[in-house]
């Protein structure tokens, strides 16, 4: 079952035309991790987390400018295995139905390809700004990125053995502009539904090694074998 979530996270700047883009990824990150924070707190005090459907979602920051999107997924793989495939940047596309391809940078940075309408290409330029063994990844867009954007992705043992709690939270800020019609376009069909069925077809991928078409964990035709598990 999936539950809307009100409460707003602390510590999100609101929307200033004259803000650098530096100043806006920090906003940006600043929400993400908040709102990381929120959820697992939840999740928490709800300890029967449903085994399929993601939960918790929380769809804009206070000021209603910036959509922040959180997802929990149970995985059927212990929590290093996941991290481990997560650290993997390059294999995002494996499971992301958006991200055409990553390149990895050096530094902890790397370069995201994104598909936008009409043939477009939207590129992030995201550097890993905290990394816990087995625990969490966090990151942030670089300045030269076309989208101030952050996420975190956590990982928590299910009880009983069950596998692994994956919790995805995203937050972006799409400029003014063409570049911010064509990302809003490429939101318009629900960033919380994308994130549920990116973190499904991550679940697949482990699980199965392949993802299938209507990534569900009923779904029949197979959309794009892996030659291996992530």
């Amino acid at each position: 079952m999936e539950d809307q979530v009100s409460d707003e996270p602390n510590g999100i700047l609101s929307s200033s035309g004259g803000r650098t883009a530096a100043a806006v990824g920090i906003g940006v990150a600043t929400a993400a991790v908040a709102a990381g924070a929120l959820l697992l707190s939840r999740s928490s005090r709800h300890p029967h987390i449903d085994t399929d459907a993601p939960n918790w979602t929380l769809d804009k920051s206070s000021d209603g400018s910036r959509p922040i999107i959180g997802k929990t997924q149970l995985v059927g793989a212990p929590r290093d295995q996941l991290f481990k495939a997560w650290s993997r940047f390059e294999d995002f596309p494996k499971f992301m139905e958006n991200v055409e391809r990553v390149e990895t940078l050096g530094d902890d940075r790397s370069r995201w390809t994104i598909k936008a309408p009409a043939g477009k290409q939207v590129t992030l330029v995201n550097r890993v700004t905290e990394r816990v063994e087995n625990q969490a990844i966090s990151w942030q867009s670089e300045p030269d990125s076309d989208i101030a954007n952050a996420g975190k992705v956590t990982f928590a043992d299910a009880p009983e053995d069950r596998g692994t709690y994956v919790t995805l939270v995203l937050s972006y800020d799409p400029p003014a502009g063409t570049m911010g019609r064509l990302f809003a376009k490429l939101f318009q069909r629900e960033p919380a539904i994308q994130a549920r069925r990116d973190l499904r077809r991550f679940k697949q991928l482990i699980e199965t090694g392949e993802v299938t078409t209507n990534a569900s964990p009923s779904g029949r035709s197979s959309e794009s074998p892996a030659e291996a598990h992530i």
